[in-house]
């Protein structure tokens, strides 16, 4: 999971807020800690908001690979049952997924997923999801079986640029 980076506020409807200077060195940030862990995805499923396409972009320019991307309406604004249900639409041949949303969308997902066992980085993430957080999951089985509580949080990071 990685939530958007640090937005912009013009004047402009939320959908369309960009990202904020800040947030378009700490969105490469992000891409450069995935490349460094070996978190390349299989798939993206990113919001359609221009604030989650742009950390996208601005991440995956620095992977040094070329996930599938399928740009989500459904993620914008979805609730946590909304989100486990896009996840479970993933064919079993996507191994590594990522979902790039919003706050606090996209921390009550990790929560409910991962909230049957404490660790130190759940507990960090469950204080606040910061903007371009990755939350690194590891989810047994098949994407279609996904449930509350089966996945384990292996690690939360905050890259900054």
């Amino acid at each position: 999971m990685l939530r958007h980076a640090k937005a912009d506020w013009p004047d402009v409807p939320d959908e369309l807020r960009p990202l904020a200077e800040r947030g378009r060195a700490d969105a490469a940030a992000a891409g450069r800690w995935l490349a460094a862990h070996g978190l390349v995805p299989d798939r993206v499923l990113c919001s359609t908001a221009v604030r989650t396409r742009q950390t996208w972009e601005l991440a995956e320019q620095e992977l040094g690979g070329a996930p599938d991307l399928v740009l989500e309406p459904r993620a914008y604004r979805a609730g946590p049952d909304e989100l486990v249900g896009l996840l479970r639409e993933l064919p079993p041949m996507v191994h590594t997924a990522m979902l790039v949303g919003h706050r606090p969308e996209v921390q009550e997902l990790v929560l409910a997923l991962a909230g049957g066992r404490e660790s130190e980085p759940l507990e960090r993430l469950r204080e606040k999801f910061a903007t371009a957080g990755i939350a690194v999951l590891d989810v047994p089985g098949e994407w279609s079986q996904l449930v509350p509580r089966c996945a384990e949080l292996t690690d939360y990071a905050v890259p900054r640029g």
